[in-house]
């Protein structure tokens, strides 16, 4: 009987990996819901708060950002896909290893800010100078980086700053102002964490205003394409008229000011041929007087 009884609550137990569902993961909007990956589960219920990882080069085929380390966290399921929101991110060990060597100082800063759009997360970026400092020229540089850092959370939203800290934009800022004090050789941000989702909706301005271009370029190109009425036909057969008579007229007009020239250039001749004469007859005068001079000269020679 006992046996019987071990076989018969064998049968009944089920395989659990039968039971199971798999589900897609997806990125947030942030980077254009993109596929992350695939887990299984019983229930959707139970997927609800995992958090994933992923390189950003395996989400967005960008080789550069290797080191970078992204963290979402399942708030949502829909049928057989899970969306999630973005949780953090991380520099590898092996990228921070590479930054730091000897006769180097490391400035590490941690730093809480608060969005325009209400949410709350800790930045912790890290400087590298070329040499040793003191710490009176750390305290200037953890006192710029907090500046820059919390300047730019209240004058962004969540998304537009992330995007500026995973592109490596507040670095290069933080590094053009901490110039004025202390060479720095190069500015990282190590690491985020969000303890706070957006609590007010505000949405991105620039492309609003690309689809406005859109929409105003759409019916310029259909007024260009509307059938043209008999009036303007009519204006457009008569302009060529116009424009053949003017090309005409302008070789006659050429033609009159070469007449005016060749009759200016014929008076001009005409005033000075008397002058020549005048002259020639006066050569042939001379000519003569030089004759009888001779003549005049032989006589007086002969009467001697």
């Amino acid at each position: 009987m006992a046996k019987a009884r071990a076989r018969a609550s064998a049968r009944k137990v089920k395989d659990k990996w039968k039971a199971k569902n798999w589900y897609q993961i997806q990125a947030p909007s942030l980077f254009d819901n993109a596929p992350i990956s695939e887990t299984l589960s019983d229930k959707p219920d139970s997927l609800i708060g995992r958090v994933t990882q992923i390189s950003m080069q395996d989400l967005t085929n960008d080789f550069r950002k290797s080191h970078i380390k992204l963290f979402f966290k399942i708030n949502k399921v829909e049928e057989s896909t899970a969306s999630t929101y973005f949780k953090g991110h991380t520099l590898t060990s092996d990228y921070l290893r590479r930054m730091i060597r000897r006769r180097k100082s490391r400035v590490d800063g941690v730093y809480d800010v608060e969005t325009k759009d209400g949410a709350y997360l800790r930045v912790k970026p890290f400087a590298i100078t070329e040499k040793r400092i003191q710490n009176s020229q750390k305290k200037l540089i953890r006192s710029v980086m907090k500046e820059t850092i919390v300047n730019n959370g209240k004058a962004k939203t969540l998304n537009e700053l992330l995007k500026e800290i995973l592109e490596g934009r507040t670095g290069s800022e933080i590094y053009k102002n901490c110039k004025k004090f202390y060479p720095v050789k190069r500015v990282e941000i190590h690491k985020t964490e969000i303890n706070r989702l957006p609590t007010i909706i505000i949405e991105d301005e620039k492309p609003k205003k690309k689809e406005e271009t859109k929409e105003t370029e759409v019916p310029e190109k259909k007024t260009v394409k509307k059938p043209k009425t008999k009036k303007e036909t009519d204006t457009e057969g008569k302009e060529p008229e116009t424009k053949k008579e003017e090309t005409k007229e302008k070789p006659e007009i050429k033609e009159d000011v070469k007449k005016e020239k060749e009759a200016k250039e014929k008076d001009e001749k005409k005033t000075k041929k008397p002058a020549t004469k005048k002259k020639t007859t006066a050569k042939k005068k001379t000519k003569t007087t030089t004759k009888k001079k001779t003549a005049t000269k032989k006589t007086k020679k002969e009467t001697k």
